[in-house]
């Protein structure tokens, strides 16, 4: 076998799995924490947006009632004007 390439396999081909399988090793707990992350970052984002409804839901209703006044303060104008004339 030339003397290149058993050198190549014997030190360097070693060094080279080490190094990969090190840096899968440190990566992997790193991968984990940014799961938790995005499961964090998902539970508060779903918990924003629950509240956004409610805000909506809140804001629909007070513009009905608002609408329903504005009905009752057009009637109650006119009552008033025919009075007035």
């Amino acid at each position: 076998m030339n003397g290149a390439i058993q050198n190549f396999l014997s030190i360097s081909l070693p060094i080279m799995f080490t190094l990969v399988g090190t840096i899968w090793v440190a990566s992997w707990p790193q991968n984990k924490r940014f799961d938790d992350l995005r499961s964090d970052m998902n539970r508060r984002f779903d918990d924003m947006n629950r509240r956004f409804e409610d805000v909506t839901t809140r804001l629909v209703r007070i513009e009905q009632k608002l609408d329903n006044h504005e009905e009752r303060l057009v009637r109650v104008e006119e009552r008033t004007s025919m009075v007035r004339h």
